[in-house]
């Protein structure tokens, strides 16, 4: 992207090796870092204003608790994240680096690739079913206004019908389009689309709240659930933690742009806890309405909208989450990626190349093939989920606690045997070996509950992965020096 009109200024990194350095994974510089509280505030907004975070949003209050029970432990998961993505985007923003190049700190300059190999599997994966999931918002949109084009709907190619097709080749090409145009492109576009699927959604709550009176709606979605209250409080606490896993690993590639501390910290506040509370609650208004005007609860939003009938509804309710989805896929899912895949060949494929390559490859996994197996998403989520709960462990472990919070910034950037994040070659094998074992043991109990060999340990997974990541590592670190190396830059 060095050479794109949107490109932001970086700190040049003298010696810097070629094989860990190029414009886009080079420290930003001050005058770079243009992301101040409404950016941060409103890229949140496009990570939970989706499809996926309303369905999400609204499952909370089918898990049979009380209202209140619900807004409790919501609020303890959702604070919760909000400390933990402090704690993750801290390093970013102190020196302006990216995700992969922080995973340097802990992994060595070389074993980074395995940790952003990792995330960025996950990343390209999700990037595709989201576009997909998107397509198909598409595809009622045509057909509310052009009805002859069911016909398309016939044929079958790859799993995908013409109009399927057509519709997620649309999709595909349109966010390429934005994102390629650089990050600061891409704040604009999240500037915008965070705010636009409020103004829908109030409105959708409005139009039920006239159509049901409050009277009727009801915070609680679900008979009262068996066993203990606080057992199901804590479910839905960690299962909030586990929706922003990835997010938990890759903040830094957005916090890496804020302006200062006070930037990132309040607008994750306002993002995370005031935005999720609100949108959730928001949410459960238009679904628990929805029970009383169609006669059943509908958790898809473009289905709601889809009801109602009216052609100009349809059209915006449609687009509002197509815009949506697209938010939520560069914030979470291609973002990442293309830092990531930028990250293996660094003198070669800078962040337009690899977010080209990220839209290719989510184009080949066939997402509509894989979200139509129920086992596939298990086996996934299981394997790959897992595993970043021990990254975040081991890389919030390293720079809190062994590093100090204090780094070498050209260390970050050489191959030289005297650098102080060479290791072994470049490899760390105490951090590697944590997280082959940390994630053993997550991934195991993760696969164990869900084919019913154990108790299903659901979405703890992440949180047991990510306190033995931080175990392991700091007990693997104990012979190695535990303060800051010389030179560190504050």
């Amino acid at each position: 992207m060095s050479g794109h009109s949107n490109a932001s200024p970086v700190i040049a990194v003298p010696d810097a090796d070629p094989r860990l350095y190029n414009h886009d994974l080079a420290p930003v510089a001050p005058a770079g870092r243009t992301w101040g509280v409404f950016s941060i505030f409103a890229m949140w907004m496009s990570d939970v204003h989706s499809v996926g975070g309303y369905t999400f949003a609204a499952s909370l209050f089918f898990l049979g608790l009380t209202g209140w029970e619900v807004l409790l432990a919501m609020t303890i998961g959702i604070v919760a994240v909000y400390f933990l993505m402090n704690l993750i985007g801290g390093p970013s923003l102190k020196y302006g680096t990216p995700f992969p190049v922080v995973a340097r700190m802990a992994f060595g300059v070389m074993g980074a690739n395995i940790a952003a190999a990792l995330r960025g599997i996950v990343g390209v994966v999700w990037y595709g079913v989201q576009t997909y999931f998107a397509s198909k918002a598409v595809q009622v949109l045509v057909l509310t206004f052009y009805p002859a084009a069911e016909a398309w709907t016939h044929s079958s190619y790859f799993g995908l019908s013409g109009l399927g097709w057509g519709a997620f080749l649309f999709m595909w090409l349109f966010q390429l389009l934005i994102f390629l145009n650089g990050m600061e492109t891409i704040r604009k576009f999240i500037d915008f689309c965070g705010p636009v699927v409020y103004v829908v959604m109030f409105a959708l709550a409005i139009w039920i709240v006239a159509q049901t009176g409050i009277s009727s709606l009801s915070l609680q979605l679900a008979p009262p659930a068996e066993g203990s209250a606080l057992a199901h409080m804590a479910n839905a606490a960690m299962l909030i933690v586990a929706y922003f896993a990835a997010l938990l690993l890759n903040f830094g590639d957005f916090s890496r742009f804020a302006k200062d501390e006070r930037a990132m910290k309040l607008g994750n506040f306002l993002g995370l806890p005031i935005n999720f509370i609100v949108f959730a609650i928001v949410t459960v208004i238009v679904t628990a309405g929805t029970v009383k005007v169609f006669g059943q609860a509908i958790m898809d939003p473009v289905g709601i909208v889809e009801r109602i009938g009216n052609p100009f509804v349809v059209a915006l309710g449609s687009i509002t989450f197509i815009v949506a989805t697209m938010g939520i896929n560069i914030v979470a899912n291609f973002v990442s990626p293309a830092y990531d895949i930028s990250n293996l060949y660094p003198d070669k494929i800078d962040f337009r190349l690899g977010g080209l390559i990220t839209s290719i490859l989510s184009v080949v996994v066939c997402p509509w093939l894989f979200v139509s197996s129920p086992q596939a998403i298990t086996i996934f989520v299981s394997i790959f989920g897992a595993a970043l709960g021990p990254m975040f462990g081991i890389m919030v472990a390293d720079y809190y606690l062994v590093k100090r919070q204090q780094v070498v910034l050209n260390d970050l950037y050489t191959m030289s045997p005297n650098g102080s994040l060479h290791f072994e070659n470049g490899w760390n094998a105490r951090a590697l070996l944590a997280l082959a074992a940390s994630a053993a043991v997550s991934i195991g109990l993760a696969l164990a509950g869900a084919y019913g060999v154990i108790t299903n340990v659901g979405d703890w997974g992440w949180l047991i992965g990510a306190v033995l990541g931080a175990l392991f590592y700091m007990a693997l670190m104990r012979g190695r020096e535990m303060r800051a190396p010389s030179g560190a830059v504050a």
